[in-house]
């Protein structure tokens, strides 16, 4: 089969050509069609992911295709199945643990979806919508599920609610669809004005400039009725968090999900404990949320595909930061 492995921070990905993996018992050999770009990817090819990992690993953890083969005790009658794969596809449901996080494709010493085949535990795939294609399936292991635990996991939103929704990349993206589906109120924040505009064409309701608004917490609270919002997705990290805790109502949450502008620095731990507020950290979800998510209908936006001869280009587009939802790549017809 043919793959991509990583082969250095600031040098071309490796193609090479592997012998096809076999499933073994309770195992699905998965034909890869497509596979999606994530903030996480790009911080894996530099190495600055946080621990241990293989320097030659096969990148990206979203992909979905068909299930070509099955090992010992798997009803032969799955073949055919067309599916997307569980970020982490040893975690079926439950509660996350360590030995879960583990398991995450193409990250840490576990390879990634960027080849034509892959082997995965039977339970670590949910079914595609029959009319979905490849690359949308693809588009919802991380992102997708990530935003729909954001949203669901916790508290939950309710209709009538306010979420402040922060940029337009693949996880901010499905949080205003979603969010807006369960009948919520939708801020989105951004640095593009052109981006914006795309976010209301979705469904938010106000869009905040935080380049020309650099207090935008504080203009979110206000937008909110004056409390704050009910719910933010929190994908900035350090450098946004307190902004975050700033737009939040007393009692509301904040779904900690992403480090855009790094992992640590000054957190306002009084506005925590003053204003109640819970902060949640999200790190994606289970098998089970990604079939939950998958039902929810929500078509995902797709920026950009590119072939899998020009896997480098992807992850140009992503780093490009001008992508609007999310960056694929064809592996296969």
């Amino acid at each position: 089969m043919r793959a991509y492995r990583l082969n250095g921070a600031t040098a071309p990905l490796a193609r090479v050509e592997e012998a096809d993996p076999r499933p073994g018992p309770g195992e699905l050999l998965i034909d890869l069609k497509a596979a999606t770009l994530n903030y996480r990817d790009t911080i894996v090819r530099e190495a600055r992911y946080g621990g241990e990992q293989r320097a030659d690993l096969i990148p990206l953890s979203d992909g979905a295709g068909i299930v070509a083969a099955v090992g010992e005790g798997v009803p032969q009658e799955r073949i055919g199945e067309r599916v997307a794969i569980g970020f982490m596809p040893r975690w079926i449901e439950g509660p996350f643990t360590a030995a879960k996080q583990a398991e995450a494709l193409g990250g840490g010493f576990v390879d990634g979806v960027l080849a034509e085949r892959i082997v995965v535990p039977a339970g670590g795939v949910a079914r595609l919508p029959d009319d979905w294609s490849f690359v949308e399936g693809a588009a919802y292991p991380c992102a997708g599920v990530t935003a729909w635990n954001c949203l669901f996991g916790g508290r939950g939103i309710r209709a009538g609610d306010t979420v402040l929704v922060e940029g337009t990349g693949g996880v901010s993206t499905f949080a205003l669809q979603l969010a807006r589906a369960a009948g919520a109120r939708v801020i989105v924040t951004s640095s593009s004005d052109d981006k914006l505009a795309q976010a209301r064409k979705l469904g938010a309701e106000i869009g905040i400039n935080y380049r020309d608004t650099p207090d935008w917490g504080a203009r979110a609270a206000q937008i909110a009725g004056g409390e704050g919002v009910d719910h933010v997705v929190e994908v900035g990290g350090s450098g946004t968090i307190n902004q975050a805790l700033q737009a939040v109502r007393p009692g509301g949450e904040v779904s900690l999900v992403g480090v855009l502008t790094g992992f640590g620095g000054d957190v306002n731990t009084g506005a925590i404990l003053m204003k109640a507020i819970n902060v949640r950290g999200v790190y994606v979800g289970s098998v089970s949320d990604l079939s939950a998510a998958l039902r929810s209908g929500i078509r995902p936006v797709i920026d950009e595909v590119f072939p899998f001869e020009r896997a480098d280009e992807a992850f140009e587009r992503l780093r490009s930061g001008q992508h609007r939802g999310k960056v694929a790549i064809q592996i296969a017809a």
